[in-house]
């Protein structure tokens, strides 16, 4: 096939039939070369605001040229999927500092599975129609620099708060990506950006992690530190993080463009266990069994069982003395792990234990 035959055009036109049947709003392609974005990250890398994800610095350029990391890549298909559930009342959450507050998009299925099942599921689309054809799925799962290729491929800008703005649907959606061997017409690059002079975002954030627009400092956002960092969470960070337990979306909650964010209709990513309301103390009694049942399938996974009571120990110093939040903080000054002991032990010391 030559690169501009109308059987490519007719391809990625049906590309994009399918990834909207198969649960995604929106589909773009994007070629291989991502332009700028490698040297922002690597500017990113060696200011050392990746903190402790050494992830990000490894695989030396791959992460910036998808055709190092699997070799033959000619286009990379982008692909978007809503996450917000209906009204999960964010704010009058963040507001009753005795109830936890978990990332949206971490209070139903892991998005990683469903999302590449999908994936999957469009690459076998592809191959039914045209023939074997060399590909390879990502969701946050490889050195993709996945945000660089969604606004490449046309799918929105990276705004202030380094994540990929739509003007139609705002910034509550999951990025997936296949990487293809076709030689598929490219959409264009999302070239103009609308954050304009709002700074939102930066101003809200409860850490200040906003080195300046479009750089965040990963050691200071509270999404690292609740999720990311494995070991103490510096103690004058601490009562900035409130009673946010797994992740934060403050940057979220208050981008203009998400007013014209919809409710997803994936069922998987409706809350389970009532964590969109769930009281500190309450997941704090969690044993690890019921932890490990509770988190089955979910992000939540991630943090493991003791980061999950080092995070809900620093939510708990962060409300009100109530003898709720004293009884369930005693019930683990003796815990095992000197992580979750030391951050019991420091909200213990905030309510004058």
């Amino acid at each position: 096939m030559s690169s501009h035959s109308p059987d490519l055009d007719q391809l990625a036109a049906s590309i994009k039939l399918w990834g909207r049947e198969l649960g995604f709003q929106q589909v773009g392609i994007a070629s291989v070369d991502l332009g700028e974005h490698e040297a922002h990250l690597q500017r990113w890398l060696d200011a050392g605001y990746q903190g402790e994800m050494d992830y990000m610095a490894s695989h030396g350029s791959k992460r910036s040229h998808p055709d190092e990391l699997v070799p033959g890549t000619l286009r990379v298909i982008s692909l978007r999927m809503d996450y917000l559930p209906g009204d999960t009342r964010m704010a009058e959450q963040l507001a009753s500092p005795e109830k936890a507050y978990v990332s949206r998009y971490a209070l139903g299925r892991d998005y990683h599975k469903l999302i590449r099942k999908r994936l999957q599921q469009l690459a076998e689309r592809v191959q039914q129609a045209i023939g074997p054809f060399g590909y390879r799925a990502f969701v946050d799962s490889a050195p993709v620099l996945e945000k660089a290729v969604a606004e490449q491929a046309g799918l929105g800008w990276i705004g202030k708060n380094t994540l990929v703005i739509n003007r139609k649907a705002g910034s509550w959606f999951f990025l997936g990506e296949l990487f293809v061997d076709l030689p598929l017409p490219v959409d264009s690059p999302h070239a103009s950006e609308h954050c304009g002079r709002c700074s939102a975002c930066l101003d809200i954030c409860p850490t200040q992690a906003f080195v300046a627009p479009y750089v965040l400092d990963a050691r200071r956002c509270i999404s690292y530190l609740t999720i990311e960092l494995k070991g103490t969470i510096p103690e004058d960070l601490r009562p900035l993080i409130g009673n946010r337990v797994f992740g934060c979306d403050d940057c979220q909650i208050v981008c203009p463009w998400n007013r014209f964010a919809r409710p997803s209709e994936q069922g998987d990513f409706q809350p389970r266990h009532q964590l969109e309301s769930a009281e500190l103390a309450s997941l704090f009694r969690w044993t690890e069994e019921e932890f490990l049942s509770r988190t089955e399938g979910s992000p939540l996974r991630r943090a493991g069982y003791e980061r999950w009571l080092r995070n809900l120990a620093v939510g708990l110093g962060n409300a009100p003395g109530s003898i709720t939040v004293i009884e369930a903080l005693e019930l683990r000054r003796e815990h095992p792990s000197e992580l979750v002991r030391e951050h019991v032990h420091w909200a213990l010391s905030r309510h004058g234990r």
